[in-house]
């Protein structure tokens, strides 16, 4: 069996948002040579999410406007976490959206549906935050 990793680096220059990371990650399979196996993603940091849905803007609009009703970021004083930092909604969020993703590969390829990409989504941005690749297989 063999395995390949790869470090993917972000900083998102507000405080949250959605990246598409498919096209990369297609890239990386490529990049292992591995033609049948997982490829596994997942957030580095604790305000940080991968998950897999629509590339849909409306949708990513919604998002954002349920995690903000579910853990508000303002007032910061609602929440035991914050104290030297403002971030504990940050880390709701991510609990919420997820730490990361495990995807099929076949024939060389991400097996996806139709209609699925995978994020990285930032919840505590304007700093560098990694997300790990890991590919096994044959």
């Amino acid at each position: 069996m063999k395995s390949f990793r790869k470090e993917l680096w972000f900083e998102i220059p507000k405080r949250r948002g959605f990246v598409n990371i498919t096209s990369t990650l297609e890239d990386s399979v490529k990049q292992s040579g591995i033609k049948e196996g997982l490829l596994l993603c997942n957030a580095m940091h604790i305000t940080a999410s991968v998950f897999i849905n629509d590339d849909e803007l409306g949708l990513h609009q919604d998002f954002e406007l349920w995690l903000e009703k579910l853990a508000p970021e303002k007032p910061y004083s609602q929440y035991r976490h914050n104290g030297f930092e403002d971030n504990a909604d940050a880390h709701l969020k991510r609990t919420i959206m997820g730490r990361e993703v495990v995807v099929a590969i076949t024939n060389g390829k991400l097996d996806l549906g139709p209609w699925e990409q995978v994020f990285y989504g930032e919840f505590d941005g304007m700093r560098k935050k990694s997300v790990l690749v890991k590919i096994i297989g044959e």
